[in-house]
């Protein structure tokens, strides 16, 4: 079974095991799970469909704790990574664009709950210069800041290694140092918007470890002899 029939058929039973606990759609699921998310494969590792599903599942978390539209909050999350199809650097701008021109979703949500989810989208990205217009675009934004340190390691690494493959080890050392401090560290540009979620403790220990430069070389050479 693929990842996204696995993904497709774990929801499915959650939906009929926990009726009290509210789920998307699941037409809606159907469509995301054959349509949107395979193109997450071509990514690579650092964006790819294991990221998304993470993602998907932080924001159906965090939407039912604020009582957030599901559908909404579920469909964003599938698209908030879609534009890495094109340039990185605007690539939140991209899938806004391809959520709002993407005329089949007008099945499930109406032009506003569109437009709404288009901004989400737009708005996720962790060095955006000003807050999400809307609650969706927190929602996506927190659950994309998946904070969990040995994920933040593992995929800063992973990254690396697909973008610049002919940097040495040293040099990816370099790019990853440079990488944490510029977004991890307590003069990083890293926003969190939902108070009180568990990025808020994750991060702490990340910029513990930051601060510790031998702690973050033996991260560092964890993750990248793994990957290489």
């Amino acid at each position: 079974m693929s990842a996204k029939s696995y993904y497709f058929c774990r929801q499915k039973e959650n939906y009929s095991q926990t009726m009290t606990s509210k789920n998307p759609n699941l037409d809606l699921m159907q469509f995301v799970e054959t349509n949107i998310l395979p193109k997450y494969n071509a990514f690579g590792r650092s964006h790819g469909i294991t990221h998304v599903q993470r993602v998907i599942d932080r924001s159906l978390v965090i939407a039912r704790q604020l009582g957030a539209d599901i559908d909404m909050a579920y469909t964003i999350a599938a698209y908030h990574d879609i534009g890495m199809s094109g340039p990185r650097a605007i690539h939140h701008i991209t899938g806004g664009k391809i959520l709002s021109a993407d005329l089949r979703l007008k099945r499930w949500f109406s032009d506003e709950q569109i437009r709404i989810m288009r901004e989400a989208i737009e708005d996720h990205r962790a060095s955006s210069s000003h807050a999400p217009r809307s609650i969706y675009g927190k929602i996506v934004a927190e659950a994309d800041r998946d904070l969990e340190p040995a994920t933040v390691f593992r995929r800063t690494v992973e990254f690396g290694l697909e973008n610049y493959p002919d940097k040495s080890k040293e040099e990816q050392w370099e790019r990853f140092c440079e990488h944490m401090q510029n977004k991890y560290s307590a003069q990083g540009y890293i926003t969190l918007w939902i108070p009180n979620s568990p990025n808020e403790q994750y991060l702490k220990q990340i910029r513990s470890i930051i601060a510790n430069k031998d702690l973050l070389r033996q991260e560092f050479d964890k993750y990248y002899d793994e990957e290489h």
